[in-house]
């Protein structure tokens, strides 16, 4: 959270000594406040002065990077409205080491399987949660390491044995891997271990209170690179676990809950765990573990993920491109749409569905429908007109036709004059694409 210069000043020695660069404290409080000086410029600061002006200045809820490329926690706000989200929440599913080879291969080749296209977004399981069930340190660590080796997903190791999870963790340390859990009753070896291989810990306790105990004693270990469990495994006590660490973290700036948050599915119907999992997503998990791996189960939850962690601010936009669908020839149809995503889907899917092989041009509308950019001037003859000869599509039909959305049909006028091409009204809604396609042939 920024401070204000006069927040920093309460904080100065108070000398004027001039030595920092600028002539007063109040000066170099400004020049703080504002980036253009560092904390390290003044030699009488107090130790205690530079760690209140650190945990000020740090954002309410630290991240924690693990894995491949996996950023839990560094949100600011409670609700995405008020600013924005902006690291969704980690999803990784379950694997235990009770599995037979057969059944680990079988489960790891669904796991790499777990990739989607929608709407021109690629979605992605984050990674694999390895837990220890069978008591054998050899066969936890066996199974972590073929994990390891087929998928170069995020790792999470989980066992309540220090020793087991130091032998599994041994070759798999350079991948940031997070490891877990640290209770009362182990937390100092489980610290220990995560500080001596630079990876991030889950502490684990039973309610906030019993939490909020164990992450002071941790951080008397010097590490502070944790992810913190409140321990309740039903959904409501884990919601309501979430929102309360959340507000806390936010509102009241209370530091020992200032770390990302993870959450286990309780539920072992799928559908059902689904569910459970989109609460978790929507508030404020930022780590959440299935053991579904499904595609059909998996792919609703990474939708609504999307849907969550899309900046409101910044609609989901497509490359303003000429597009083809179909294998396309000089006599291809060309259609005009706005580079919204929604909308350019929308008629992507119903040209394909039409089977008339396509042109189509998204114009630049910095993201919205067709009928908003045009309401804002941004989806007008002129800018039209600029597109099609950068885009070059004369020179891929013989044809003179662009197809319009019938909700601009005012355009049609100006943009055959600007253009010399004929400006043919296509339906209003994507959903008349197939039926006015049959009119073109």
């Amino acid at each position: 959270m920024a401070l204000t210069g006069l927040e920093i000043y309460k904080q100065l020695p108070k000398k004027n000594c001039g030595e920092c660069g600028v002539p007063t404290c109040l000066a170099f409080a400004m020049a703080l406040a504002s980036g253009k000086a560092a904390l390290d410029a003044c030699p009488y600061v107090t130790e205690a002065a530079r760690e209140n002006l650190d945990s000020a200045a740090a954002p309410p809820i630290k991240a924690i990077k693990f894995g491949k490329d996996s950023v839990l926690g560094d949100e600011t706000v409670l609700f995405r409205h008020d600013k924005t989200f902006y690291h969704p929440t980690t999803l990784l599913i379950q694997v235990s080491d009770t599995l037979n080879d057969d059944q680990l291969n079988a489960k790891i080749q669904e796991i790499k399987g777990l990739e989607f296209e929608r709407v021109g977004l690629q979605y992605s399981l984050d990674g694999v949660a390895i837990v220890q069930e069978s008591g054998d340190a050899a066969r936890f660590a066996k199974v972590a390491a073929t994990v390891a080796e087929a998928t170069d997903k995020s790792l999470l190791l989980l066992s309540s044995d220090v020793g087991a999870l130091k032998a599994a963790l041994a070759p798999l340390a350079a991948r940031k891997t997070l490891i877990g859990a640290a209770t009362s009753e182990n937390y100092e070896a489980m610290v220990n271990l995560a500080k001596e291989n630079s990876v991030p810990v889950i502490l684990k306790a039973d309610g906030l209170d019993a939490l909020e105990e164990l992450v002071v004693k941790a951080q008397a270990l010097g590490y502070k690179e944790f992810v913190l469990d409140p321990g309740a495994r039903t959904p409501v006590q884990t919601l309501a676990n979430l929102t309360h660490l959340r507000r806390l973290a936010i509102k009241k700036k209370f530091r020992p809950f200032g770390y990302p948050v993870i959450a286990y599915t309780s539920n072992s119907e799928p559908m059902e765990e689904i569910m459970e999992a989109s609460v978790y997503v929507a508030k404020y998990a930022s780590a959440v573990v299935l053991k579904t791996s499904k595609k059909a189960h998996v792919l609703p939850l990474m939708t609504l993920r999307q849907n969550i962690y899309t900046d409101p601010q910044k609609p989901i936009q497509v490359e303003p491109k000429l597009h083809s669908v179909g294998n396309v020839n000089e006599n291809s149809p060309f259609y005009i749409t706005t580079n919204f995503s929604l909308t350019y889907y929308s008629v992507e899917g119903e040209v394909e569905t039409s089977k008339i092989p396509s042109y189509i041009l998204p114009i630049d509308t910095d993201g919205t429908s067709v009928l908003t950019a045009y309401a804002a001037g941004k989806f007008e003859p002129e800018k039209i007109v600029e597109a099609m000869v950068a885009c070059g599509i004369a020179d891929k039909v013989k044809h003179r036709n662009v197809i319009i959305p019938g909700y601009v049909a005012v355009i049609s006028g100006k943009l055959s004059e600007l253009s010399g091409w004929k400006a043919v009204v296509g339906p209003r809604e994507s959903s008349g694409i197939v039926s006015f396609s049959k009119s073109l042939t």
